[in-house]
């Protein structure tokens, strides 16, 4: 028996169905796998109702998604559910590469402390998508939740967006604002609108088997050309319920319903937890390496997000963090041009900046599959000599890819970001997002630096004295800037003031080049708009608008 057995979520018949007419509602999501729940609950946090409406009724069947990133976990924790995400998942930050039967090296992917999020947490994605429906329970005002609502057509209009869905008593009509198509890699809204992906399949399958193996190695474990399989590579990650995931490569000729038969993948898994060791089989599943997207994400009031949007392949877990970095990017930007704050045009930053993201994705991506699976001689010669190299020397170590894994996308260079006018220290640099750091409030306790970032455009200044709040409060309101003072001040001093925050190990001020008068602009979604060597509430005034307008003035 599975170790997650999902429970059906409850169908109701929609209003629309009995006759009630809602008028134009502001934001439709279709999907509520990861990425639509996700999006739901940016936009509810910030005062946006949404419909999520998903032609099924119980979570995602199988592990799926399971390596969310140090960003997608801040990012999680900004909705409220990064805790759960961490309570529950298995954490590592340590892998381990080898080649045949020689161990190569390690790596670590979060060598220094001082984060709130660790380096990464796998977690099932039924447990990542049944955490999201429970925080959506926190805004019933805001997020109606559909099930068995299945999407079936569109109709677009300059003001809105008609959907017909589907339903157990019969088919009605929802009118929106805007229309967020989250629906996965077989997008029925991308095929609703005659809209295709480019970019490549690779001739490469892999099969996946969760397994239930109590000593499984709490590190990531990835063999090139394993002795013990004849798959050019095998990949171990533990996840929770002590459960792992490994990863086989089985070749593009491989058959299909061969390799699915439970005997098959039992004789594999044997091969590598060992004959005398017992396990179970909890999950399988084959697929092959795709790096493909949409020419563009924004279709006039429809936007796609996620796997709609993009694919790529597994490994370096970029699908589903790649996701929530759309709904970081999207969500605050749409609740903005709904609001009235920000142009129509904003959203076009969506497009560019996403893409970009998507663009270093697939690069990524692409490269993993040529060293992992080497078609020409050159290749396979280069990639073993790569790889005999690797034990000795860190530039080999450096071209070893088994998946590079995912890291935040930076906006630097991008038109909606400022850039610096003097130079600065300190690793923030515009377009980045923010780095973490343990700080102490007014009253002592301790909180995180990103815990008072986000959802809402934030000037952080680092100062040392506490009467310095009031004045840059007073500055701000004056200038008619709707943003929110967060004051960092040297561990010596003690924060007293409500928007104030003592360094408590001086993280902050490192990372950040935080020298007296240093100020930020941090966007919604804790991205550096522009950074300042002093408090210039002009400069500050031209940084926001160009981030919500995308042009310096």
């Amino acid at each position: 028996m599975p170790a997650y057995v999902a429970k059906p979520f409850p169908y109701r018949t929609p209003p629309e169905l009995a006759g009630v007419d809602r008028g134009i509602h502001p934001v439709v999501i279709v999907g509520a796998g990861p990425i639509g729940l996700a999006a739901a609950i940016d936009l509810a946090l910030q005062g946006v109702r949404v419909i999520v409406i998903d032609d099924n009724d119980v979570v995602s069947v199988g592990s799926r998604a399971i390596c969310w990133s140090k960003r997608s976990l801040e990012i999680l924790d900004r909705l409220g559910v990064g805790d759960r995400y961490v309570e529950k998942g298995f954490t590592w930050k340590v892998g381990r590469v080898h080649h045949r039967d020689r161990f190569l090296y390690s790596f670590d992917l979060l060598p220094e402390g001082g984060h709130k999020m660790p380096a990464f947490v796998n977690l099932q994605q039924y447990y990542a998508e049944e955490y999201l429906v429970d925080r959506c329970a926190d805004f019933p005002d805001l997020i109606d939740l559909r099930w068995k609502n299945e999407f079936v057509a569109l109709q677009r209009h300059d003001d809105h967006v008609r959907i017909e869905v589907q339903t157990p008593d019969g088919r009605y009509s929802l009118s929106t604002q805007w229309l967020i198509a989250a629906d996965g890699a077989r997008s029925a809204v991308r095929s609703a609108l005659g809209l295709k992906f480019e970019g490549r399949t690779f001739e490469e399958k892999f099969l996946i088997a969760d397994v239930r193996w109590a000593d499984a190695p709490n590190e990531r474990n990835f063999w090139f050309q394993p002795s013990f399989d004849p798959s050019e590579s095998v990949l171990i990650h533990r996840q929770a319920d002590n459960i792992s995931r490994i990863d086989f490569q089985i070749g593009w000729d491989a058959d299909t319903t061969t390799e699915l038969q439970p005997e098959k993948i039992a004789e594999r898994v044997r091969r590598v937890v060992g004959d005398d060791v017992p396990f179970e089989l909890d999950w399988c599943s084959i697929y092959t390496f795709r790096c493909v997207r949409m020419e563009r994400f924004v279709h006039g009031r429809v936007i796609f997000a996620g796997d709609s949007a993009h694919v790529v392949s597994p490994f370096g877990a970029r699908g589903g963090n790649g996701g929530l970095q759309d709904v970081d990017n999207l969500c605050w930007k749409l609740a903005r041009v709904i609001h009235g704050q920000a142009p129509r045009s904003l959203l076009d930053s969506y497009d560019e900046e996403r893409g970009h993201g998507c663009d270093e994705n697939i690069m990524h991506s692409s490269r993993t599959t040529r060293f992992m699976t080497p078609k020409t001689p050159v290749e396979r010669d280069f990639r073993d000599g790569v790889l005999a190299l690797a034990p000795e020397f860190p530039f080999a170590r450096a071209l070893v890819n088994s998946g590079r894994l995912s890291k935040p996308c930076s906006l630097q260079g991008l038109p909606y970001i400022t850039p610096d006018s003097a130079p600065m220290s300190g690793d923030m640099v515009p377009g980045s997002p923010c780095d973490d750091a343990p700080m102490l409030d007014r009253d002592g306790r301790p909180r995180w630096l990103l815990n008072s970032l986000g959802n809402e455009f934030c000037v952080l200044v680092f100062d040392r004295d506490n009467a310095a709040a009031e004045r840059y409060r007073k500055i701000l309101r004056e200038a008619g800037l709707a943003a929110r003072l967060v004051l960092v001040l040297p561990a010596q001093v003690s924060a007293t003031d409500s928007d104030a925050l003592t360094d408590q190990q001086g993280l902050a001020q490192e990372r950040y080049g935080g020298e007296a008068g240093v100020t930020y602009l941090i966007r919604p979604d804790q991205h550096v708009a522009a950074r300042f060597p002093g408090f210039d509430v002009n400069a500050i005034g031209r940084a926001y608008a160009r981030a919500l307008r995308g042009v310096s003035s």
